[in-house]
């Protein structure tokens, strides 16, 4: 067995410090607007940029309590914070985001239907704000994208986030691909109502975008509980992990691998191997080190390795027909 010493979080730091601070700005003007243009349709855009600026903030707690060391409480860190926090954050963007977009947009239309439904301000300030908003969500995307396009390392899109195991990224990426949309939805509602003097269409761009909200805190939710509840190394590694350790001097099979992602880029392996049967105690262990050395010069993320020799007991029982 071998560990070594988690070190800082990978890439995501920087795409969710501008996305913060560009959601931040735009949520100060959105509540402005809304404020001067009496639009649903532009207050739920509002507190959809509070709530993805709230996103933010618990993503930055997240990456920042688990760099933090082992100890006796949790010998394996604290890695797992980061899941916990994304799933905190899918969550918020539902209750904070999607619930009161569709529950505004709902009153709006219960108002329309008995005749109590309130004219717009002025809506040239909405306009401009969700112009500017579009410019600046624009860079914040950018940046995510950057990010996601390392992450990709020529795989497809579909197997890029299949095989993600840090939630960072992705959740600023999917974040501002929603507010992206929202903002569209918004802006086409409000002009729309202006132009027609209905407000229907504005009460109707809420709800929208409150459901758009919905479906992305759907996604992040299953990917961050799936991720908070331990996922395995993608596929592919774990074959080609099960490859290179069969290649080693003395070892006759790997009998099985068993890993965990504890952080994103932290992964606990237990292998059972099948160790040449001459070996003496003091090659065997030092077969165990080169084994380990070997997997970890290839895989640095495969920070904690347990290998113990042994044979494959399942088969023996088989074997003998046994079925215990």
């Amino acid at each position: 067995m071998s560990e070594q010493e988690p070190t800082g979080h990978s890439g995501g730091h920087r795409v969710v410090v501008v996305a913060l601070i560009i959601n931040l700005l735009i949520a100060v003007f959105k509540f402005v607007a809304a404020a001067i243009s009496g639009s649903t349709a532009m207050l739920a855009e509002a507190v959809h940029s509070l709530a993805d600026t709230s996103n933010q903030a618990f993503l930055l707690i997240g990456m920042r309590r688990s760099s933090r060391p082992p100890d006796a409480l949790h010998p394996f860190g604290y890695g797992t914070e980061t899941y916990f926090w994304a799933f905190i954050v899918a969550g918020s963007i539902f209750l904070i985001g999607a619930a009161v977009s569709i529950w505004e947009g709902s009153e709006k239309l219960w108002h329309i239907a008995h005749g109590q439904a309130s004219a717009h301000g002025d809506v040239k300030w909405a306009i401009i704000v969700l112009g500017v908003s579009l410019v600046l969500e624009s860079w914040s995307l950018r940046a995510a994208v950057q990010e996601f396009l390392h992450m990709t390392a020529g795989k497809g899109l579909k197997k890029t986030i299949e095989d993600a195991r840090d939630p960072t990224v992705l959740t600023v990426l999917f974040e501002d691909l929603a507010a992206l949309f929202g903002l569209a939805v918004a802006l086409i509602g409000i002009v729309a109502s202006h132009l027609t003097g209905n407000p229907l269409w504005d009460a109707l761009a809420s709800i929208v975008v409150g459901m758009a909200l919905l479906v992305v805190a759907i996604f992040l939710g299953r990917d961050s509980m799936s991720l908070l509840i331990g996922e395995a190394v993608p596929k592919e590694e774990h074959e080609q992990i099960i490859a290179l350790a069969e290649q080693q001097p003395g070892v006759l099979a790997v009998i099985h691998l068993r890993t965990i992602h504890i952080a994103p880029q932290e992964v606990l392996a237990a292998i059972k191997i099948r160790f040449a049967r001459e070996l003496t105690m003091d090659a065997l262990e030092s077969k165990i080190n080169d084994l380990e050395a070997a997997l970890r010069a290839k895989y640095p993320h495969l920070r904690r390795i347990y290998v113990e020799p042994g044979f494959d007991e399942e088969k023996l029982r088989k074997d003998r027909g046994l079925q215990y």
